[in-house]
This record gives structure tokens, sequence and C-alpha cells, in this order.
């Protein structure tokens, strides 16, 4: 009987992701679970949204399918931000709403259902009440405490693959500065640690997340965490922090259109902190969001090979660095619907990440010009310590010598290739190359018939202004905006270069490039304005614009 009994147990422990806490088998570590959790997920937008529910913010509500379908992607954690400021009533008790939270459970208990570890957390509420704890204190902590006391008991016997995160992107106004900041994060997450483990059941040993202030991953943000880790001595702690990448690249803004050695470094630098003051201290690290910030606005803001290299390296760094990554997606990357990828390509890179390298090259797009005899043209290879192996178009491999040639990491397109790839009439795509390395996904790279972009003159409305544009196969990489003494005009005074799509965007179908009303807000009332557009093709074009009132004249320059 006792051998059935302990048959019996077993198989409850299994079935309760509980297999580990036996005592045949030793317990996992914080570095283990962590590692076993890469690749994550965000479920972003959803139950983070402030609005009345999940669907507030344009997500269609969770349902089982979507987490399947997540699992099937080859995910192995999700992220579930959850927002519950809107859902709770007033002091002194703070009461969440049963509803929202069975929901919450419901959602957390699909994922785990699919063998999805998950984290939730306290998420849009460190900015929306959390952030005046300076001015605040008391009522600040005693929400936050009566949310953690509510939901750590929620989920007490939940499976140990559940973690909690204290709270997303912590920050604080009004204080006197970091001493102080680091110190009002310390209370959350000592006060949060001493609530969860104090709920027991399987809360006594419940891996808990931990972010440093921002989220930020700056040296002195690292190791005030550090220090809090030591401070809690306690072994099933792993910290989190956000990465996505250096600011002008992320948005396009500054003239930080390319993924050059300045953006290159300021990840590597973000991995190489992380190892130095967390990693190489046996603390394991979750990278609980990345992602570029231009993709709030549409996943185009940055050139799509320039963002499929950011995600190349960044993916091998986490590898190389052990650190465990999770995708910020908030619907604009995993269509919930369809259940496929927006973007195909572009996951393929990540996806591809998690495991290997990819060779890339200095650009995916070869210009022709049309106007003008075809030339050779040579483009820099990045193989990534990976062998250039050949090139196809389609289903056929080109021919090395006649097509094509390698020389180091110069790929040579030759002349006859490229006369024969754009013959037909008419500009854009003409081609598609795929460049094949060793390991990894192919690069690829488009042979574009092109000339010189034409702008036309044009009167409108600040609210609504549009130049008149003939892309002629080309593509608007940035633009520069300054008046006739020299200085810079416009929104991001400090820079000539113009935030893509939030001062300019380009549209291909409609043949125009708009100029938006946050742009002219900043532009001086009837002052000449100089406009420089930059085009992929090397190419650029220059523009007038003067803004009376809310009338906006539009010319040539001269």
């Amino acid at each position: 009987m006792s051998r059935l009994l302990g048959r019996l147990l077993a198989l409850v422990l299994i079935l309760g992701g509980m297999a580990w806490a036996g005592p045949a088998q030793a317990a996992p570590t914080a570095a283990a679970i962590t590692k076993a959790m890469q690749p994550g997920w965000n479920l972003g937008n959803t139950l983070d949204a402030t609005g009345a529910d999940e669907t507030s913010w344009g997500n269609p509500r969770v349902t089982r399918e979507l987490l399947r379908g997540i699992r099937a992607q080859g995910f192995k954690s999700i992220r579930i931000p959850v927002t519950w400021g809107q859902h709770q009533g007033p002091a002194p008790d703070y009461t969440i709403d049963p509803a929202y939270l069975a929901r919450v459970q419901e959602v957390v208990g699909w994922a785990l259902d699919e063998g999805l570890y998950v984290m939730i957390n306290i998420h849009h509420d460190s900015w929306q009440w959390i952030a005046t704890m300076p001015t605040d204190h008391d009522n600040v902590l005693a929400r936050y405490n009566a949310i953690w006391t509510q939901v750590a008991g929620a989920f007490r016997d939940t499976s140990p693959r559940l973690l909690l995160e204290s709270v997303n992107e912590p920050q604080f106004w009004g204080s006197t500065g970091d001493t102080e900041n680091y110190a009002l994060l310390a209370e959350l997450n000592t006060s949060f640690h001493r609530i969860v483990r104090g709920t027991g059941g399987g809360n006594t040993k419940r891996f808990l997340v931990l972010p440093t202030l921002h989220t930020n991953a700056d040296r002195g943000r690292l190791d005030a965490l550090a220090g809090e880790f030591t401070a809690l001595n306690d072994l099933n702690l792993i910290a989190t922090v956000h990465y996505y990448g250096y600011w002008p690249f992320s948005v396009n803004v500054a003239g930080g259109y390319r993924f050059d050695a300045t953006a290159q470094q300021d990840l590597l630098g973000t991995f190489q902190r992380l190892r130095d003051s967390l990693i190489s201290k046996g603390i394991p690290v979750i990278l609980g969001e990345y992602g570029l910030l231009g993709f709030d606005r549409h996943t185009g803001t940055i050139e799509q090979g320039e963002k499929l290299k950011f995600f190349e390296l960044f993916g091998q760094q986490a590898r190389a660095s052990g650190v465990t990554t999770m995708l910020w997606d908030n619907g604009q990357h995993y269509d919930r619907t369809a259940g496929i990828w927006r973007d195909a390509e572009l996951f393929g890179q990540i996806s591809s990440s998690w495991r290997t390298r990819s060779g890339t090259a200095a650009s995916d797009l070869v210009f022709v010009r049309r106007s003008a005899p075809v030339t050779a043209q040579t483009i820099t290879l990045n193989p990534n310590g990976l062998g250039f192996t050949h090139v196809r178009l389609g289903e056929t491999t080109l021919r090395r010598g006649p097509d094509y040639q390698v020389s180091g990491d110069q790929l040579t397109l030759t002349a006859g290739l490229l006369q024969r790839l754009t013959r037909t009439e008419g500009y854009g795509v003409k081609a598609s190359l795929s460049l094949r390395f060793s390991r990894g996904v192919p690069w690829r790279l488009d042979v574009v018939s092109s000339d010189t972009p034409q702008l036309a003159a044009v009167t409108g409305q600040t609210s609504a202004f549009a130049i008149p544009t003939t892309f002629n196969g080309d593509r608007l990489a940035t633009m520069t905006a300054t008046y006739a003494d020299g200085s810079n005009a416009g929104p991001h005074g400090w820079t000539p270069y113009k935030e893509f799509d939030r001062a300019f965007a380009p549209d291909y179908t409609a043949g125009t490039i708009r100029l938006t009303p946050d742009f002219f807000a900043e532009v001086t009332d009837g002052a000449l304005v100089n406009l420089r557009f930059y085009l992929w093709s090397g190419e650029t074009v220059t523009y007038q614009v003067t803004r009376t009132g809310t009338v906006v004249s539009g010319t040539l320059a001269g």
C-alpha cells in the first residue's frame, strides 16, 4: 500500500509541476529555472491594459488556443503583465475585483497547462500611482502590499513554474535623487519578498523576480540590485532588466537609422555590465522585455536589414551570457487571431538567434540606377564567424565568377548579373537574392531599380501636410530640418535629424512624404525651413517649407 501511495503522490507532484521538489530529486536552482525559461514572450497590451478590460488596447481576449500557439512557436515561458489599479477597491482594504483576479488565474492556468513557465507582475501601476511614493509613501506602500497579499494568496498553491515579479519598470517622481530611489525600490522589493514568503505553501520557495530601478542596465542600477540580493539572502531570486537598444537607433532619430558601431557598442556594453554586476556573482538574469521602441508605432520605423542585424547580435549576446530573453509583443508581432507572425522574416531571425549565429551584410538593399549604365556593386559581408557558401536566386544557385565574386568579406555582384536582374521596365525590387552561410538563416539582398525621387510644390495645412513625391523605387531613411542660419528646426532641437514617423513619414503607396502636426508645432512661424531627405540609395533631395499660422507652403529648394 505504501508503495502505491508513493507512486500516486509522485504522479500528483508531476501533474502539479512540482516533481523536482520531491526527496529523490534536488530542487532546481534559480539559474536552472532561468535557463529552462529561454526563450520567453510577453502577452503585452492585454491584462496590463488600463481600460475597462483586456481588450481596451485593441487586442482580442486571451484564449487557450493563443497560448498553445505561442508554445508551438518554440517559446518556453510567457510573461503576463497585469495592471491591477483600475480593478482595486478603495482604502484601507484595496480589494481586487474577484472577477478580475479569477480571470488572471484562468489565463495563468491555461499557460501552465500548456507547459509554459509563467511570470506575472504589477505593471502600469508603476507609473500610475507607485511613482508617487516619495510624496505619498504610506498610502502607496499600503496599496502595493494589499495587491501582493491578495495575489500571493490566490496563487499560493499554484505550480512552481509560476514566477512573481515585484514591479514593472519602477520609477519615482519628486524624489531627492537616486539614493532615495534605490531605497524606495529596496523597500518595495523587500516588502514583496516578505509578503510572498509569508503566505506559505508553494510561495515559501517560489522563484521571485526583482527589477533594477527603471529596469535599466546601467552600472549603478545593477550594483544597487546586487546589494538587495545580498541583503535578502534568498537563493530563489532572479534579477530582471529590459533592453530596447541605443535610443537614437531604437526610434530612428538623431541620425541613428543604421545599426552602426555606436548602437552595437551600446548592446555589447549592456551585456558586459550584466555579466560583471550580476551574472559573475551567481545572480541569474531575465531580460523581461526587449525589442525596439519604434515598434510601438510600427515595425517599419527602422529599416528591415538594420533591425535584423540588431536582433542577430542581441540573440548571440544573450546566448553567450546565459540571459533569458522575453520578446515584448503588444500585438504588433504575433497575430493573435490568425496565429501567424506579421513579419515572418523578423521572427525567423529572432528564433534562429536562440540557437546559433547568422551571417548578415552591410545592407539588405542594392540600388541600380535605371538612368545610368549598370556597373558591378560590392557589399561588405558580416559572416559573424561563419563561412560564406553561395548566392541563390529563388531555386537557382548563382555562378561564382560570372554572377558574383567573393574576396575576404567583400561580395561583388557583377554588372552582367545586375543588368539581367533589372532589365524589366519600372522601378522597385526586381529580385531578392539569398546569401547563404554555413549556419543560421540566409541574408536577403534586394536588388532595386531606382532613380532620384522627385518632389513637387504644394500648399496645405499643418494638420495634414503631405509633399507629393515620386519615389522612383528609392526609400526614405531620415530627414534633417534647419533654419536659414543653420540652427535646428522642429522637435528634438538638439539635433537636425528628426524622428522617423514622429516628425515625418513616407507613404509609398500614396506617393507622399507626410510632415506631422508635431513637427510644425515646434517650427517658428514665418521662418523658412530647409529639409534634406536622405535616401537608402545614398541620394539626397532638398525641399523648403514655411508655416504661416496653420497654412504650410512647400517648394523645391533653389
